[in-house]
């Protein structure tokens, strides 16, 4: 009966970060523990109810810094948390993470539980900087334990944020891949060769970046990489798979222009399901050039795929991938350091078989979905 389970409350901004994160997971917890889904309201987030059988409770939060806004969700927060009385509150993402330590702390919640899934002060300057590490560190102040999702984090916040007990669980992804859902099987292989034919790919080397297409994802020095690249490689194509934001982050009228008058540059628009994993079937390397992460899924998605990588020197990305392993590591914004990587692997065929054959045992035996949750629940079971 839910009446004698503890009550878990999960978490995000905005839903679909909880359908990124917790797909699955919610409704293993609720065997276990009485489970409540929290975010701004959104149709994902209804369906959390269908897909998972748990209840939701939507709380609007605006994902940047709004200070009206932020005092009303946090005394809305505080109402949910003074009715429902949680055992635990476990929160992932920034602005979800502030408010909800705070709430939590508030009413006395006895787990208070954040995530983090990645930072975003240590490639900002000035006041926003500043701005950025303090509200982590109320949030850390608040909290009874934190979770960096990987080493990278521990040290930024263990240096910078606070200096209480952290633990990276596993070997630091929080959401792990599905083994047999991310899988090169015949069948995934012809779907794959279908689309290097729509797109007129024969045998070219094929590169491809999943992911938003924006400036600070390294867009502009990969744009710069490839179209050096290609002036002595025709033989190469580059797949771009994602959305432009040029709102919020766009990438470089350069960049833009590159993408629009060679042809050997695709791109897709956002792609999900079993078409995106059509894609990297499709593809000879990955390649993610981004400037932070936390610790970034793609590259696990493409390593269980059995691709190589090719990464930047960056939190996460350095966690996931081993140098000269199962794939290659570069220094960050350096498109000449990417575009002699690009062209070593289209060059030598046994580095980037060699690479390709490593990469998907590692991804299984340490990012393993199966595994990943063994070690929340293991940590669960511990502060409960």
């Amino acid at each position: 009966m839910a009446e004698n389970k503890k009550k878990i409350i999960r978490a995000t901004t905005v839903p679909k970060s909880l359908t990124s994160f917790c797909t699955g997971l919610l409704k293993e917890l609720s065997e276990q523990y009485e489970v409540i889904a929290l975010s701004s309201p959104g149709k994902e987030l209804e369906q959390i109810n269908t897909t998972d059988g748990v209840r939701t409770i939507a709380v609007p939060m605006e994902r940047h810094i709004s200070l009206s806004k932020d005092i009303i969700a946090l005394f809305r927060m505080i109402r949910v948390f003074m009715k429902e009385k949680p055992y635990m509150v476990h929160s992932m993402t920034p602005k979800a993470g502030l408010l909800c330590m705070m709430a939590a702390w508030i009413c006395r919640v006895p787990r208070r539980v954040h995530t983090f899934t990645g930072l975003v002060w240590p490639t900002t300057t000035g006041v926003r900087r500043s701005i950025l590490m303090l509200t982590d560190k109320i949030l850390c102040l608040c909290a009874t334990h934190i979770i960096p999702e990987g080493q990278g984090v521990l040290q930024d916040l263990q240096a910078h944020i606070t200096k209480k007990p952290m633990k990276v669980l596993g070997y630091g992804n929080v959401r792990g891949v599905d083994i047999n859902y991310w899988d090169k099987t015949e069948s995934v292989k012809e779907e794959g060769h279908k689309l290097r034919c729509r797109y007129g790919i024969d045998h070219e080397f094929t590169f491809l970046y999943v992911g938003r297409i924006v400036k600070d994802k390294g867009i502009n020095e990969l744009v710069e990489a490839f179209n050096e690249l290609y002036s002595s490689h025709p033989e190469s194509r580059l797949l771009l798979v994602g959305s432009k934001e040029d709102n919020l982050d766009p990438i470089s009228e350069k960049s833009k222009e590159i993408i629009e008058h060679l042809p050997s540059i695709i791109m897709t628009g956002p792609v999900f399901g079993r078409d995106l994993v059509n894609y990297y079937s499709a593809a000879d390397c990955f390649v993610l050039p981004s400037y932070r992460e936390g610790f970034p899924n793609t590259p696990i998605e493409a390593g269980a795929m059995g691709l190589p990588c090719i990464v930047t020197d960056i939190n996460g990305s350095r966690e996931i991938i081993e140098d000269g392993n199962n794939g290659i590591i570069v220094p960050s914004k350096d498109s000449s350091a990417l575009c002699k990587a690009m062209t070593n692997l289209l060059e030598n065929k046994y580095l980037c078989n060699s690479l390709a054959e490593n990469a998907r045992p590692m991804i299984v035996s340490r990012f393993e979905q199966g595994f990943v949750r063994k070690c929340l629940y293991d940590f669960y079971n511990e502060i409960m």
